[in-house]
C-alpha cells in the first residue's frame, strides 16, 4: 500500500467509520501493520480531517469498551473446542 501517507490515513478511517472495524481487522483488510493503522488513524488524521477522526475516535471507544466482551468469548469458544475434541478422541478410544 504504497500511497501517500495523508491519503492512507484517510481511506483507513473512512473503512473503520464504514464497517465499525477494528484496527486488527483494518491492518488484515489493507495489509499494513496494526501500528501503522493506530498512528494513522490516531496521530496523522486529526490534521487532515478532524471531522473523520471524529468518528472514527468514537468507533474505535466502542470497540476498546467491547474488547472484553469478544475476548471472554473467544476464550469460552477456545475451551468448548479443545473439549469437543477431546470427547472424540475418548469416543474412538472406546
Amino acid at each position: 500500500m504504497k500511497e501517500i501517507v495523508e491519503e492512507r490515513a484517510a481511506r483507513l478511517g473512512e473503512y473503520i467509520v464504514e464497517q465499525k472495524a477494528t484496527v486488527r481487522a483494518t491492518a488484515g483488510k489493507f495489509g499494513i501493520s496494526k501500528s501503522t493503522v493506530h498512528k494513522d488513524v490516531s496521530k496523522r488524521l486529526p490534521y487532515i480531517d478532524s471531522a473523520l477522526y471524529q468518528k472514527v475516535n468514537k468507533v474505535l471507544q466502542q470497540n476498546k469498551s467491547e474488547r472484553h466482551i469478544r475476548g471472554g468469548e473467544a476464550t469460552k469458544n477456545k475451551y468448548l473446542n479443545l473439549s469437543l475434541r477431546d470427547n472424540k478422541g475418548n469416543n474412538r478410544q472406546n
